[in-house]
């Protein structure tokens, strides 16, 4: 039996990722600056570049003059700048250890981690979040249940975000289920059901609500269409630049 149709958010890029298809590393001048890019040519029409965690890429058709690519970067090194800026800004992922002292991000905000003995319990009280187990110097244990008790807390905030959004459409509730995704924020398949990954616990709360507003708004639209981007907007006009703050977000997701 075939699985149900389903789309995803922030699944792999535009550029054409066919084995074939491997990016150069190459290098432009543009203005003051050097900047090292991807390259790929593919099947497409026109020139496109991205920037993301690992840079600048650009795709361009087979036929494409080289003088033609390079204008083309020099025409958009302003905004190549800042986006490589921002980037630079957002940070790496950081590895939890499970040690007391280290700052997890939780719902936008630094939480500063603290170990103590007792019954199986993750508390958030103000800035710290206090791990109560029984052996809390066992590291493995304290990462197994970090993770248990953020995958908790995730389902219980985003649960209601679905319950909300559904209700603007005027749509029965969802099914929702999280998702151990690091680069796929959320899934919604063609039968209605919704799976989100418990890593957007990570994220500021407005952000984590486009997702679910995206999701929801495919179970009207089960695609990328003009229609669904309008169904997007009216649940969350700030559409746009949340998604490009996500992408940011999401390359500072620290690794357990």
């Amino acid at each position: 039996m075939p699985a149900p149709q389903q789309l995803t958010l922030f699944g792999p890029d535009a550029v054409d990722e066919r084995p074939e298809a491997a990016p150069d590393r190459r290098l432009v001048q543009l203005g003051p600056r050097v900047v090292a890019f991807r390259f790929r040519r593919s099947g497409r029409r026109t020139i496109g570049i991205s920037i993301d965690a690992e840079g600048l890429a650009v795709a361009a058709p087979h036929y494409a003059p080289w003088l033609e690519i390079e204008k083309f970067l020099r025409e958009k090194s302003r905004w190549i700048f800042r986006k490589l800026d921002e980037w630079a800004k957002a940070g790496r992922p950081v590895r939890v250890m499970g040690v007391p002292g280290e700052s997890i991000p939780v719902r936008g905000r630094s939480l500063t981690l603290e170990l103590a003995q007792g019954p199986k319990h993750l508390e958030f009280a103000g800035d710290r979040l206090v791990l109560r187990l029984r052996k809390p110097q066992e590291r493995l244990q304290v990462r197994s249940e970090l993770v248990r008790g953020l995958k908790a807390h995730a389902l219980e905030v985003l649960a209601p975000r679905v319950a909300y959004y559904t209700a603007q459409l005027r749509l029965p509730q969802a099914r929702v289920s999280l998702s151990n995704a690091r680069t796929q924020w959320g899934v919604c398949t063609q039968d209605g059901r919704i799976r989100l990954s418990w890593r957007l616990v990570h994220v500021p709360p407005a952000l984590a609500d486009y997702v679910v507003a995206h999701e929801v708004a495919h179970l009207v639209e089960l695609n990328h269409s003009s229609r669904f981007w309008k169904v997007v907007e009216s649940l969350y006009p700030d559409c746009r630049a949340a998604r490009q703050r996500l992408d940011l977000a999401a390359a500072a997701l620290p690794v357990f």
